[in-house]
């Protein structure tokens, strides 16, 4: 029934005002289960997302697989096209790291923007109508690009979103330029799977969650969407893909807790939630489905399915590990110096045995300069300076620290820089200095002749020594106090078989630690088997004397033999005075 001037107003207007009522009235969508267009449902997830879209100007939203985010984004995307008004259009530009997946949302877009009622007005224009880039009659325009140093230029949008952007090959620079060309006002949404702990989407994603940055987060999980999770079961297990292909090992009536009862629109996820922390795992019959799909694969289901940045990635230091850092180590510090750079958890205590570890940059580059300061007989961070200063300052602030400690310092001298460093803690005469290649026995026993070379250690060179001591050094429960370290260790990958940092991410408190934990187990362990080697071989030349018993002032080898004594013969714990005269020159008397 065609609707009145004054009801096309109104409807128009609620539109406007309404996005999720707008997109569920006019929009369709295709079903592939039941191979048909039905009308486009939203559940709450999606609403919410929608919502977020409508009122906040920089978004990300960390999805699952077959969420259906491309989809609501597509749709959305289509409204603020159709309203937009002649004297302020919007310029769309679609990034991913393939031009057909920023092409297929734009085509997402353009089958959207015809479903919308003949009354909006809105038609595609000659000028431009091709699949990358096209117009509409009120000025409104959607460019789709591939990620490259060109995918800006000539075109200002006013609605910037990448898809699948933890998949974006590209670095900080790509990064500012995208941001820097929303200057002048505009919208970004950021969407994607996890991908391990990228450079781009990870990273606003962990700076959103600790407020350094303006995104708004919008977190969607399997579990609390209709369509998957109608047989919904909360499964107490250590690992659900374990539960999954050995049914035969858990008893579920023992294990389960079961939602299928509740509907799923009207279920109540703070409490599904209070079971997580208790070691519960969401399962469904479509979880399994999908599981098997990807050949049960811990990676790919934690980066498809469980929206998990810890498991989707090559990391060097095991998730569980990283996970149990988190959870049972990890604390502000006590006290905070030089403009929170430097962070201090414990206070020195005497006859303790600590080690800094530092990795030295230039002071101007994108790479910081660290120290770390552990306690070896406490395995336990107790100090970290995290900043970028000159070499010879670092010496500066690490003498002063190390000197407080009392601690033995290894230096990174790869690339030159800790040269700098180490040659000005030798001016500043700290003689604590970790030497490559001096025997472990005596790594500390101040020798003059090694200070006549350079101190220090060339980390690339024992790179997977140290790393691997780090690893074994962090399973073993060593305690990591800091949130900035274990933020490293998140990005912290395997990269062509090599264990490195992702590009854009650093590595500098990690090499710090490393280092001191390297040299620890290398010198300090080593140290103390010579000591305990030196004090078993002593202990066995020493004499187990007898105390002698029943004494007589009648003799004593301290004092001189008496002329006049009388009883030459008489017996004093088996031996007579005649013995001891016969062997008095072993006590300093007189030789025979």
């Amino acid at each position: 029934m065609a609707l009145t001037r004054e009801k096309v107003m109104l409807e128009y207007a609620r539109c406007v005002k309404d996005t999720p009522y707008a997109l569920k009235t006019y929009l369709q969508t295709y079903d592939n289960t039941q191979s048909k267009y039905v009308p486009l449902e939203l559940f709450p997830d999606q609403e919410h997302l929608i919502n977020d879209y409508d009122n906040y100007e920089e978004n990300i939203a960390l999805k699952y697989r077959q969420a259906g985010v491309s989809t609501v984004t597509s749709a959305w995307v289509s409204k603020k096209l159709v309203t937009a008004k002649k004297t302020k259009p919007e310029k769309i530009l679609i990034i991913a790291n393939k031009l057909d997946t920023s092409v297929e949302m734009a085509s997402k877009i353009r089958a959207f923007i015809d479903q919308w009622p003949s009354w909006f007005g809105v038609n595609f224009s000659n000028e431009k109508n091709s699949q990358r880039h096209y117009k509409l009659n009120n000025g409104c325009e959607v460019k789709a690009v591939a990620t490259s140093k060109d995918a800006l230029r000539g075109y200002t949008p006013t609605i910037l979103v990448f898809d699948e952007a933890a998949f974006i090959e590209a670095d900080n620079d790509f990064w500012s330029a995208c941001m820097a060309s929303l200057s002048t006002g505009g919208k970004v949404i950021v969407i994607s799977t996890p991908n391990g702990f990228d450079p781009i989407y990870y990273s606003i994603y962990d700076q959103s969650l600790r407020g350094m940055n303006d995104f708004r987060v919008t977190e969607m999980f399997w579990y609390r969407d209709p369509r998957y999770a109608k047989d919904l079961k909360l499964i107490k297990c250590n690992d659900i893909v374990h539960y999954m292909l050995n049914r035969e090992d858990y008893k579920d009536e023992e294990i389960t807790v079961d939602f299928s009862h509740i509907d799923p629109m009207k279920r109540d996820f703070d409490e599904v939630k209070k079971y997580f922390n208790d070691g519960y795992k969401p399962y469904s019959t479509w979880f399994e489905k999908m599981s098997k799909k990807l050949k049960f694969d811990r990676r790919k289901i934690a980066q498809e399915l469980e929206c998990n940045f810890l498991g989707s990635g090559d990391n060097v230091i095991p998730n569980d590990t990283v996970e149990y850092i988190k959870d049972n180590f990890i604390r502000d510090p006590e006290n905070r110096f030089m403009g929170g750079a430097l962070w201090q958890w414990k206070e020195p205590v005497v006859g303790h045995k600590y080690i800094m570890g530092i990795d030295v940059s230039r002071g101007d580059s994108e790479d910081f300069t660290t120290f770390c300061i552990i306690d070896f007989d406490e395995r336990e961070q107790v100090l970290e300076y995290l900043g970028k200063i000159p070499p010879d300052v670092a010496a500066e602030i690490a003498f002063k620290w190390a000197t407080m400690y009392s601690a033995f310092i290894v230096i990174d001298i790869t690339g030159g820089m800790g040269v700098s460093t180490a040659r000005k803690l030798q001016e500043m005469n700290y003689k604590d200095l970790y030497v490559d290649g001096i025997n472990a026995a005596d790594k500390w026993k101040y020798d003059p002749k090694s200070m006549e070379k350079i101190p220090g250690l060339n980390f690339n060179s024992k790179r997977v020594q140290i790393v691997a001591s780090f690893e074994e050094a962090l399973r073993h429960k060593f305690i990591v106090r800091s949130t900035r370290l274990v933020n490293e260790l998140n990005t912290f990958v395997y990269i062509n078989g090599r264990p490195d940092h992702i590009k854009g991410q650093h590595d500098d408190l990690i090499m710090a630690m490393a280092m001191a934990i390297y040299v620890g187990e290398n010198s300090f362990t080593q140290l103390e088997k010579v000591t305990e080697q030196t004090k078993a071989m002593m202990e066995s030349w020493m004499v187990n004397e007898t105390p002698v018993k029943n004494a007589t002032r009648d003799f004593n080898p301290g004092i001189p033999v008496m002329s006049n004594y009388q009883n030459n013969h008489r017996r004093i714990d088996g031996y007579t005075q005649k013995d001891y005269q016969d062997y008095g020159w072993l006590f300093g008397g007189m030789r025979r």
